[in-house]
């Protein structure tokens, strides 16, 4: 199976280090980023969701703990905007041109803002959706940033 996407594709281009980690991926799965942790054998706190919300009605990407819940004022805040919502599965499949559970912030079709959870950016490295369902790769934090042009920001929901 090839492991190419557009995703890889731009971590290759950057010339960046990262392992590709292939898994079975389940449809149908409530919560995807957990069953991603569970499935390659790792630490829901290193395993980071990709979610594509709206904050003002502009689109942007939030990635964020697999075993976290993205808090709205938090995302609002991180992008400066007043306003932040969880954009419909439909409208993010087309803007980043990846089906959900496969959704990176590498690569996407349409550059949007990003955003990464602080303080998961502390470990040596963190593990990202790979471009398609089923796809993951490990990289460092700092790498995960210089590619996806992200920020480092306080994202999560208080547990």
């Amino acid at each position: 199976m090839s492991t190419a996407t557009p995703a890889t594709r731009a971590l290759d281009a950057a010339k960046v280090a990262f392992e590709r980690i292939e898994y079975d991926y389940v449809a149908g799965q409530d919560k995807i980023g957990l069953h991603a942790a569970a499935a390659i054998g790792a630490d829901p706190a290193e395993v980071l969701k990709t979610l594509m919300v709206e904050v003002d009605g502009k689109p942007a990407c939030a990635v964020i703990p697999s075993d976290c819940t993205l808090s709205m004022k938090k995302v609002a805040a991180a992008f400066g905007a007043k306003a932040a919502a969880m954009m419909p599965a439909d409208k993010a499949e087309r803007l980043t041109g990846f089906h959900t559970g496969g959704i990176s912030p590498f690569g996407q079709k349409k550059r949007v803002p990003v955003a990464f959870e602080a303080a998961a950016l502390g470990q040596a490295q963190i593990v990202v959706n790979g471009g398609k369902r089923g796809l993951m790769v490990r990289l460092t934090p700092e790498a995960a940033l210089t590619v996806s042009g992200g920020l480092a920001r306080d994202l999560i929901a208080a547990p």
